[in-house]
C-alpha cells in the first residue's frame, strides 16, 4: 500500500521516526484458543508488513518493542520460545531487509540474550548496515528507565542536548496496539513530545493500512511542543489588552484559559 500526502502541508509533517508497542499476540491466540506463541508467530508477519509499509509512509527509522526487560517475568518456556523465534526473524529477514535498503539494529541490553540471538543479531546489522531506505531498530531486553540511568552514569558534563544525544532521537508517532493505554517503560524520553495513537487491533491483525491510518491522524494533529500557533497567539494577545490581566478566552473555541 502506497501512503500519498494530499498537501504540502501533510508531506512536510511525517512521523520521520514511527515507534510501535506490539501488544496483543498472547490475548489474540488465545481467542482462538490456540497456544501463545502462535500468536508471536502470527505477530511476526505483521512485523513484516509494516516495515514494508513504513517507507511508503513517509517514515524514516521504525523502532519495535520486541520483547522488554520484564517480559522475563514471563514463564520460561514462553522467554524461551520468544527467543527463538527473534532468532529465526533475523536470519530470514535479513536477505529480504538487504534488497529492501533496510537497515537493521538492536537496542537493549545484549548481555542476558542467548548467544543464538547474539549471532543472528550481529549478522543481520553486519549485512543490512548500508541500508538508506528505512531504519529498523528492535528494542530486545529493552528497558527505557534502565536506558536513561545508563545514559545518566556514563554523562561527563555536558547538558540537556548531550544526554539526548545519548538516549537517542526524538519519536514523533508512538502506535499501540491491542487497546492498552500505557508507554510500559519504552522510549520514555524519546516521546516527551510524541503523538499517541493507540488502537484495538491486535498486533497479529495489524495492516498496512492501520499504519497509514495512523499517519493521517499524526498529520490531523498540531504540533507545537509548548508553543502556540501565531494566529490563537495573537487573538489571545488582544483579548489581554481588551480584558486585562486574569482569566481570558480563546476566541477559536469558546475555551477558557486558566
Amino acid at each position: 500500500m502506497h501512503f500519498t500526502p494530499q498537501s504540502k502541508q501533510q508531506r512536510e509533517c511525517l512521523p520521520r521516526h514511527t515507534a510501535i508497542i506490539m501488544d496483543g499476540n498472547g490475548r489474540w491466540a488465545a481467542e482462538r484458543g490456540w497456544p501463545r506463541i502462535a500468536g508471536h508467530h502470527a505477530g511476526s508477519e505483521a512485523v513484516r508488513r509494516t516495515v514494508e509499509a513504513a517507507p511508503d509512509c513517509g517514515i524514516d527509522v521504525l523502532t519495535l518493542y520486541a520483547f522488554s526487560s520484564d517480559n522475563w517475568k514471563r514463564p520460561r518456556e514462553e522467554t524461551d520460545a520468544l527467543m527463538v523465534l527473534l532468532t529465526e526473524h533475523l536470519q530470514s529477514e535479513t536477505e529480504r531487509c538487504v534488497r529492501q535498503g533496510v537497515r537493521m539494529s538492536l537496542i537493549g541490553r545484549r548481555d542476558r540474550l542467548p548467544d543464538h540471538v547474539l549471532d543472528a543479531a550481529e549478522v543481520a546489522e553486519r549485512a543490512t548496515s548500508s541500508g538508506e531506505r528505512l531504519r529498523l531498530r528492535l528494542a530486545v531486553d529493552y528497558s527505557a528507565r534502565d536506558a536513561i540511568v545508563s545514559a545518566a552514569k556514563a554523562m561527563n558534563g555536558g547538558g540537556r542536548e548531550c544526554f539526548a544525544r545519548m538516549i537517542g532521537e526524538d519519536v514523533d508517532l508512538l502506535i499501540r496496539t491491542g487497546g492498552e493505554r500505557r508507554l510500559s517503560d519504552f522510549l520514555l524520553w524519546e516521546c516527551a513530545y510524541a503523538e499517541l495513537v493507540f488502537t484495538t487491533r491486535m498486533w497479529p491483525e495489524f495492516e498496512a493500512s492501520d499504519l497509514a491510518a495512523a499517519v493521517e491522524e499524526f498529520q490531523s494533529r498540531q504540533r507545537r511542543f509548548g508553543d502556540v500557533e501565531p494566529a490563537v497567539g495573537q487573538s489571545l494577545i488582544r483579548h489581554i489588552d481588551q480584558n486585562g490581566a486574569g482569566t481570558f478566552s480563546d476566541v477559536r473555541g469558546d475555551r477558557w484559559l486558566r
